[in-house]
């Protein structure tokens, strides 16, 4: 039993569709590990130099217009907790671009198997 010409054009689109929006996402996401992973160097060398600094050193930040003070503990822990966060988000893109990988790879397959098949 074959599928009609007109029903197979369809269902090649729609594969064809996911597959295209799969590797769009593919690319965001890659982007937005990569600018995750800049941002943990960043911080990671802004901890190093905070490390560096003596204890009676006054650290300030800025909020808005202003600078605040604000001890080196809790820049320290800050920073190691932004780091954190980004590292966890980095893990679950991960995850997500594994995801996409697989459903790219997946609709490329199908379509090469409609093609061989000859839509049979």
């Amino acid at each position: 039993m074959s599928i009609p010409n007109e029903a197979l054009q369809k269902l090649v689109q729609e594969i064809e569709t996911q597959a295209i929006n799969a590797q769009r996402e593919i690319n965001v996401v890659k982007t937005a590990i990569v600018s995750k992973q800049r941002d943990i160097r960043m911080l990671e060398l802004t901890s190093t130099e905070v490390k560096q600094l003596s204890s009676d050193i006054k650290v300030y930040e800025g909020v808005g217009k202003m600078f605040m003070y604000t001890p080196v503990d809790n820049v320290e822990k800050r920073l190691a907790s932004e780091t954190a966060e980004l590292k966890s988000e980095i893990s679950s893109l991960n995850k997500k671009l594994h995801y996409l990988e697989t459903t790219h790879k997946n609709s490329r397959e199908h379509i090469d198997q409609i093609f061989k098949s000859g839509g049979r």
